[in-house]
């Protein structure tokens, strides 16, 4: 069966995008992300460890830590340009957050397996901006690029 994506999917997954164009625009990774629930946009945050020096700012913990605390995420879903890190994936399922819609599986993926064995429902949405973007900065950019993947 086909996922169920929205109109609200595909604005926020623009957003989470326009997070990752901002953060390569500033000298850092383009990874950007956005939670909301339903079509309410609770936070949204970009990649900044070059930006600011911190190794764990990935793009996806600079949207929560920008949420500030939530008594729950239920209901809510996380947008992400570039598919979760295992660190990222680990919070996703710490926080109980049960939707992730993932922009782009093709330069990174492989933790979607572990989000869906923890009953993250994900979608990978194949947005081919955020594709053709992170695929020029990892041309561009190998080294900063392994850093950040820890290779």
């Amino acid at each position: 069966m086909e996922p169920m994506i929205t109109d609200w999917d595909r604005r926020f997954a623009e957003l989470a995008f326009l997070e990752a164009k901002k953060s390569a625009d500033n000298g850092g990774l383009p990874i950007g992300s956005v939670l909301a629930h339903g079509g309410r946009l609770i936070a949204s945050g970009h990649n900044q460890r070059v930006q600011q020096g911190d190794p764990i700012a990935h793009g996806e913990m600079d949207c929560l830590r920008k949420a500030g605390r939530q008594k729950s995420y239920a209901g809510m879903t996380l947008y992400t340009s570039l598919s979760p890190c295992m660190m990222c994936a680990g919070t996703i399922v710490q926080f109980k957050i049960a939707r992730v819609v993932i922009n782009d599986t093709k330069n990174f993926g492989g933790n979607e397996k572990f989000l869906a064995d923890h009953g993250v429902e994900v979608i990978d949405l194949a947005h081919e901006e955020s594709i053709d973007q992170m695929a020029r900065f990892i041309k561009e950019n190998p080294a900063l690029w392994n850093e950040d993947i820890a290779e």
